[in-house]
Parts: C-alpha cells; sequence; structure tokens
C-alpha cells in the first residue's frame, strides 16, 4: 500500500470519527432541548431560602424534595421544621401566600427512667443500639419494658447535636433542637415527640402498666392515679391506659398538675 492510499485511509478515518461526534453532538443538543424538564423559578427561589440541611424532617427526601412539592401545592409553605416561622414567612413570600402562625417544635423524651431512678433486671453486653437492645430479653434490661434503653441511637442520628444520654436516659436540648423527627422514627420505644417549644409541663413516663408494677420498676413512673386529671380545670390531662396525657392544646401551662403529682414525674424538657 503506498503513502497515498495511507493518508487518504487516515484522512476517510477521522473524517468518520469527527462526523460521528458532530452528529451525536447535534442530536444530544436536541434531545436535552426537546426532553428538558422546566423548573419553576419558584422552586429555584425557595431553594435559596431553605436552610440546606436535608434532613428530611419535613417528609421529603432534602430540601429540593420540598421545594418541589411547595410549588407544586403539596407541601405547607412552612413545612420545613428547621427553618421555622423565618423561612416559612420568606417561601410565604414567593408563593404568593400567607404562612400562618408556626409553632416551634422540639423533641421531647416521655420517660425519666435514669440508671439512678429504674431498675435492671440484668446486665446488657451486646451491641451498643437502642434496636438492637429492644429485641432482647424483656425488650432490654429495664425493668421497665417501656424505658428508654439508653444505649444512643436517637444521639447518633441526631444532625444537630441536640440529644444526649444522661445517666441512661435520652436528654433533649431544647435550644439546639430543630424537630427534624430523626430520632422520634429511630426510637424503638416510641418514647419521643414533638411538642411545643413554650409547653412547660409534659410527662415524662410512657409505662401503661398498673401502679404496683410502675412502682417495682421505677421510682418516679406514672402511677395513673389521675390526681393531675382531677386538679386539671381546663380538661387538659387525662389519665389513659394508665398513663397521664397532657393535651398541649389545653394547658395553660397553670402547674397545677404538676404540684400534685405525687411522682413529680411531670416536669419540662431538661436541656443538657
Amino acid at each position: 500500500m503506498g503513502v497515498t492510499e495511507i493518508v487518504i485511509g487516515v484522512v476517510a478515518a477521522a473524517v468518520i470519527v469527527g462526523g460521528t461526534g458532530l452528529f451525536i453532538g447535534v442530536f444530544l443538543g436536541v434531545a436535552g432541548k426537546k426532553f428538558a424538564v422546566e423548573v419553576d423559578p419558584r422552586e429555584e427561589a425557595i431553594m435559596e431560602v431553605l436552610p440546606g440541611n436535608n434532613c428530611g424532617g419535613c417528609g421529603y427526601a432534602g430540601c429540593s424534595g420540598l421545594a418541589s412539592a411547595i410549588v407544586k401545592g403539596e407541601a405547607e409553605v412552612g413545612g420545613c421544621p428547621v427553618g421555622g416561622s423565618p423561612v416559612a414567612e420568606k417561601i410565604g413570600k414567593i408563593m404568593g401566600l400567607e404562612a400562618g402562625e408556626q409553632v416551634h417544635r422540639v423533641a421531647f423524651v416521655k420517660c425519666g427512667g435514669s440508671d439512678t431512678n429504674a431498675k435492671k433486671e440484668y446486665e446488657y453486653h451486646g451491641v451498643k443500639d437502642c434496636v438492637m437492645m429492644n429485641m432482647m430479653q424483656d425488650g432490654g434490661p429495664k425493668a421497665c419494658s417501656y424505658g428508654c434503653l439508653g444505649e444512643g441511637s436517637c444521639v447518633k442520628v441526631c444532625p444537630f447535636d441536640a440529644i444526649h444520654v444522661v445517666d441512661g436516659v435520652a436528654v433533649v436540648d431544647k435550644e439546639a433542637c430543630k424537630a427534624c423527627n430523626k430520632c422520634v422514627e429511630i426510637c424503638p420505644k416510641k418514647l419521643i415527640e414533638l411538642v411545643p417549644y413554650d409547653q412547660k409541663h409534659l410527662v415524662q413516663c410512657s409505662s401503661r402498666d398498673k401502679g404496683k408494677d410502675v412502682t417495682k420498676a421505677c421510682s418516679v413512673g406514672c402511677i395513673g392515679c389521675r390526681m393531675c386529671e382531677r386538679v386539671c380545670e381546663h380538661d387538659a390531662v387525662h389519665v389513659t391506659n394508665n398513663i397521664a396525657y397532657i393535651d398541649t392544646d389545653k394547658c395553660t401551662n397553670c402547674g397545677a398538675c404538676a404540684a400534685k403529682c405525687p411522682r413529680k414525674i411531670i416536669l419540662p424538657g431538661k436541656a443538657v
């Protein structure tokens, strides 16, 4: 094969490769424009004001998921628990809607059964994880099968360092908590709930055992005596399934229930 033929072959190959690349580029460009997904500018504006924690506390897969849901009308403008009222107000302006009153909520652990107060039936030496411990005999070593296991699964999932185990029971730092709901979801005993930040009186117990069994297991557990229910003038406290519960919508924080409680278990959440 001569030099001329080789040159022609190389040039032909280059032209073919180049032409193919050009065709693919043009095709992708046209396809990109034809099938491009239009992004609502309001969605981008909302993304700018969201905190960007991507904690999932709103119930969506990150901030972008919430922004998209708000624009579609599937989520409230105040759907971000981390941003709270300031962010809700900004999103409301973007959407042309009233943000409404946003209740500042924080996590609360319904258990006062610390190592000091609660008895143990045996020593646990397994994996340091509440979910694993809950699978053990009697749902863990504490005599109260409803009590906080204290292995810190909630601590591990909190992105804000707002919950810590103190003396064997999880305690929430109200100032650091952003109500992202991760601790609520991970707790195998379902001891954690979101409550109004300003709520001063809450029942730190979840045991549904009868009073005599509660006193055997914990020195501060609710015994369902109904003393709190009797003294509440606002119908905010009721004992159901042997456990007192305070309706925060009705409660005026008068403190009558806390003063009357013989177990002194109606207390505000503590900050560590």
